[in-house]
């Protein structure tokens, strides 16, 4: 009978793991950017998917060269001298592979919206977050660190 009771438990842990693993495959969740320059905490991006989409909106800025509660001067359309807590800064990446691709994200310091490409690295907590504009090999690229725990419900 203990067999029976461990084969079970085996079952279980497996189903954990493989569960675990998949979660570990999605940047949804709370995200550390980091200045380019200084490499300083720059800000917290809430990462949603909807409909296989990603979408990143910046719930709070820990440090901007424009002081606290920034606006985004420099952006054009609906954005422009909008707060930049609040925004929208990555839309429409969708899963191709180890990435997620055709995506654009906005930089709020020079108003100017480039093609994304975002990789999942360290297990999941690190996300590679490549901006361009023509060609992927041209083009800026940052390292964000997850802030939390994905939980079931994201």
């Amino acid at each position: 009978m203990s067999w029976i009771i461990r084969g079970l438990l085996l079952v279980i842990c497996g189903l954990a793991l493989l569960m675990t693993a998949a979660e570990s495959d999605s940047p949804v969740g709370k995200w550390k950017t980091f200045d380019d320059k200084t490499g300083r905490a720059k800000s917290i991006v809430q990462i949603t998917e909807e409909n296989g989409a990603l979408t990143g909106k910046v719930l709070e800025v820990l440090e901007s060269p424009a002081g606290p509660h920034p606006l985004c001067r420099p952006c054009e359309g609906e954005r422009k001298d909008q707060p930049i807590e609040g925004m929208t800064i990555l839309w429409g990446a969708k899963k191709n592979g180890p990435s997620w691709e055709d995506g654009e994200i906005l930089d709020p310091e020079n108003g100017k919206i480039y093609h994304a490409i975002l990789t999942l690295l360290t297990g999941g907590q690190k996300l590679q977050v490549r901006g361009y504009i023509g060609i992927p090999a041209i083009g800026r690229r940052q390292i964000w660190q997850r802030q939390e725990e994905r939980s079931s419900n994201q």
